[in-house]
């Protein structure tokens, strides 16, 4: 018995040796090589991140620029030439200069970065330009990777392109370390550098090396078991391995039930014991995974109907938190828009882990989804991504959805509400104002002799009168109030809790603003505009017509009196006063 112990032990050895470390050597390369291409796989997906962030300060840097550059003092200064009052006015901002037509210059920003320039034009022309600067440092570095949401293990660095060309992971040594980089295209900085995004060297070292040490591990294990149970039991292995066998392979095709009756107290009882474990296990698993795919196939249909039977984001943004909830069995739910809750649903605060997800449309964001909970499985945490990603899809559509309902009920020429929309607005506006007894007055507006301003101009300059007259309105009424286009050059608004007075006062001001308008028509001919407006105020009685009659009796009569003026009345008072108005005011 012992000779044999030695000779199985000695043959084991040797026929087991070689291929073990061959095998060993063979895996830990292709490890090695497999996270290589992980970790590049990675660089690439957020350097565009890191990409997309660094644009964000350019865009952080050129609106700086606009807006020094559009401020009036600025400009009063530097027409004035004032370096004293143009340094005052640009202190605290070490990164901008300013520059005049004449060679004047004011601040000192540093000389290594990219800059943006924006000029500085005043009421009687250029007056020189705003320079502000990006500095390509550390700090910036450390901004872009917040942004872009970096791992820990990821770096932003502004390198030589020379030293690292764009386009293809690479590996360099800096300040004495190893790194994985990967570099865009330059930055148009006086330096040509650009932006390279590094993976420590010894990051991939360590991930490949713990792998090849769990294959130590786990194939020394695996020889020293069989060595075992080669030398304990000899000829019987074969007749107790055969039952093993056979039972897997019963497993492997269905058999959930097959189970190996081995007894004992030796490796091979409790290889048995340990197979039907793992087959109770397995059994139990597949009828979880089972259910598990009935629960998630009924999730998944009810969302599919949710996200079909509404267009409305707010409730879209509710039905993906409760859905995302209930498929990853999460204990809380929220959706954070600028760091405030828009749908909250259990206790988000709840839970050791957290998956967090960022839903977008487009270019616009809808915020952060949070799940939490104790522990979520690798299925549950691939679950929540393709249901951000179906949300994302129907919050698209719901968006589309969105813009073609607001391009129908929005006049195309002059951007204002159009009839449809006017006429749903006001008979609301009526029945409010009927409800609560508070004020609403309607104000009708016609452009005076607009037939002729088409039949001498054309089209083209009846176009842009129209929209001279939707600036004055806009420019003119509240944000609560309805401006719109009636049809052809008539136009309404809706003035909610204003009485007549309110509705005159109105009226004369734009009326007012449109008179000190011109429009240039051929030959360098400027066109002045007028429009003459009736006035009425909802008095309790009838509705949208009864007011729109009304005002249209006020409009007949300003045009009567010779237009360019606001006149008013009532629906008891069938000859409305006039209020005329000067054509200078």
């Amino acid at each position: 018995m012992g000779s044999f112990k030695v000779r199985l032990a000695a043959y084991f050895a040797l026929i087991a040796l070689v291929p073990f470390v061959a095998a060993f050597q063979g895996f830990h390369s292709v490890a090695k090589r497999s996270e290589t291409r992980r970790v590049d796989a990675v660089l690439e997906s957020s350097l565009r991140s890191a990409i997309a962030a660094y644009g964000e300060e350019l865009a952080d840097t050129r609106r700086t620029a606009a807006a020094v550059a559009h401020e009036r003092s600025l400009q009063r200064a530097l027409a004035r030439r004032n370096r004293k009052q143009i340094a005052r006015l640009i202190a605290g901002m070490p990164n901008i200069r300013v520059e005049g037509t004449r060679g004047l210059r004011v601040g000192r920003p540093p000389t290594r970065g990219v800059s943006e320039v924006v000029s500085i034009v005043g009421p009687k022309g250029a007056l020189g330009k705003v320079v502000v600067v990006l500095p390509l440092k550390a700090d910036l570095a450390s901004r872009i990777e917040q942004r872009a949401g970096l791992e820990s293990n990821q770096h932003v660095a502004f390198l030589g392109q020379a030293r690292v060309p764009p386009g293809e992971a690479t590996t360099i040594s800096l300040d004495r370390a190893k790194y994985r980089a990967l570099a865009s295209d330059g930055l148009r900085d006086p330096e040509s550098r650009a932006l390279v995004l590094l993976v420590p060297q010894r990051a991939i070292d360590d991930a490949s090396g713990s792998i090849g040490k769990r294959l130590v591990l786990t194939m020394l294990a695996i020889f020293i078991v069989l060595g075992l149970i080669a030398y304990i039991e000899g000829r019987s292995i074969l007749r107790t391995l055969g039952r093993l066998v056979d039972a897997a392979n019963d497993l492997a095709r269905g058999r959930l039930d097959r189970r190996v009756d081995i007894r004992g107290p030796d490796e091979f009882a409790r290889l048995g014991r340990a197979f039907n474990e793992m087959a109770d296990q397995l059994e139990a698993r597949i009828r979880e995974l089972d259910d598990e795919r009935r629960r998630l196939r009924d999730v998944t249909m009810r969302f599919g109907e949710a996200l079909a039977a509404t267009h409305d984001i707010d409730e879209l943004l509710r039905v993906v938190v409760e859905t995302a909830m209930e498929a990853t069995s999460a204990r809380g739910g929220a959706l954070l828009r600028d760091n405030h809750e828009v749908v909250r649903k259990g206790d988000p605060d709840a839970g050791v882990r957290r998956l967090e997800f960022h839903l977008s449309a487009g270019n616009e964001s809808f915020g952060r989804l949070i799940l939490t909970a104790d522990s979520f499985s690798k299925e549950q945490t691939e679950t929540a991504e393709w249901f951000v990603i179906q949300a994302s899809t129907a919050l698209e559509n719901a968006r589309h959805h969105g813009a073609v309902q607001r391009q129908a009920l929005v006049d195309s020429l002059t951007g204002l509400a159009n009839r449809r929309l006017c006429e749903a607005a006001l008979e609301k506006e009526i029945g409010r104002a009927d409800r609560f007894g508070e004020p609403l007055a309607l104000i009708i507006g016609d452009i005076d002799d607009f037939k002729n301003v088409n039949d001498r101009y054309g089209q083209g300059t009846g176009d842009s009168v129209l929209k001279e007259f939707a600036h004055a309105l806009k420019d003119s009424v509240r944000e609560i109030d309805l401006a719109g286009r009636w049809g052809g050059e008539e136009f309404v608004v809706g003035l909610p809790g204003t009485d007549l007075a309110g509705g005159v006062r109105l009226a004369e001001r734009v009326r007012a603003a449109l008179a000190k308008r011109t429009i240039e028509v051929q030959n360098g001919e400027r066109l002045r505009v007028t429009a003459s407006f009736g006035v009425a105020e909802f008095d309790g009685r009838g509705g949208l017509a009864e007011l729109l009659a009304t005002a249209d009796v006020a409009l007949y009569r300003a045009k009567h009196a010779g237009k360019d003026r606001v006149a008013t009345a009532t629906s008891s008072d069938r000859e409305p006063s006039v209020k005329t108005a000067s054509l200078g005011a």
